[in-house]
């Protein structure tokens, strides 16, 4: 099988997983990408970053967010390989089923290389980011190289996706403390798959509250991470500068009330048809 053909057949998902999924808000997948795929695609993920990262400064000079990882975004505007990773069919079909939709297009693509030493990542909601009307959102989450447990995956917290906006804070110290009291406070479990092998895939919605350990060993930890939404979603009245500027670099040209369809939001998945 070649690579094109590992990247566009079908993931064959469950029934039970996809209850699981929208009853909890996340879901670990193995296998979703193949060793093949990997293998092809990490170098040119690395050389991407390392080109395009603008941070500089030691660890010891930044604040939590910017201890959490290295952050490049969008890499497949950029480079018709990671272009083609990111379209991936059979990411884009496994997304769609799990949140039970017929389509989903691109909000926007996210690498997240943990340095040694790097800190944990806080308690935070993705989606009070993102000015998108609609639940049906979902990020998927994957290592471009095997994670042990003492640097682990992500923490969840299961179900929380159900309670919406709970919490406007960015990522930081605050939004840590707050969300791990709320989380407390409610008595929401909590679920961390632990070790995960290059290639293995979370999902999880936009509203589920996650955070992620530090980095204790001296390997990077490479994350590769795709946040899709459902085709016919709207664009919602940006409430927060954050949420502005979003509007304006994932959705540009669109404005509250738009679909979902900037050229930065192509469509990668329909039940009915394939993308091109």
């Amino acid at each position: 099988m070649t690579i094109t053909e590992d990247l566009e057949n079908n993931y064959p998902l469950t029934g039970e997983q996809i209850t699981r999924y929208q009853r909890d808000g996340h879901i670990l997948l193995k296998e979703v990408a193949s060793l093949d795929v990997i293998d092809a695609y990490r170098p040119i993920i690395q050389e991407e970053v390392q080109r395009l990262n603008r941070e500089s400064r030691p660890l010891s000079e930044r604040d939590t967010y910017g201890k959490a990882f290295i952050q490049v975004s969008n890499i497949w505007e950029s480079n018709q390989d990671v272009r083609n990773f990111v379209m991936a069919r059979r990411f884009a079909k496994i997304a769609a089923e799990l949140m039970g939709v017929d389509g989903v297009r691109i909000y926007h693509d996210q690498a997240l290389f943990k340095e040694p030493g790097g800190g944990h990542t806080p308690w935070h909601q993705d989606q009070i980011y993102w000015p998108i009307a609609s639940d049906h959102t979902i990020t998927l989450w994957m290592p471009l190289i095997d994670v042990p447990a003492k640097v682990g995956s992500m923490t969840f917290a299961s179900g929380s996706h159900k309670r919406g906006y709970v919490s406007k804070m960015e990522i930081s110290d605050q939004s840590h403390k707050t969300l791990k009291d709320y989380i407390d406070h409610e008595g929401i479990p909590t679920v961390s798959y632990g070790s995960m092998e290059a290639g293995d895939a979370t999902f999880h919605a936009g509203w589920t509250m996650h955070s992620a350990p530090g980095n204790p060993t001296d390997q990077t930890r490479e994350v590769m991470t795709i946040i899709y939404v459902a085709d016919g979603t709207r664009v919602s009245e940006p409430d927060s500068n954050a949420r502005k500027n979003d509007l304006k670099r994932w959705l540009p040209g669109l404005k509250p009330g738009d679909e979902v369809a900037s050229p930065l939001n192509p469509v990668v998945y329909r039940a009915t048809t394939s993308h091109s």
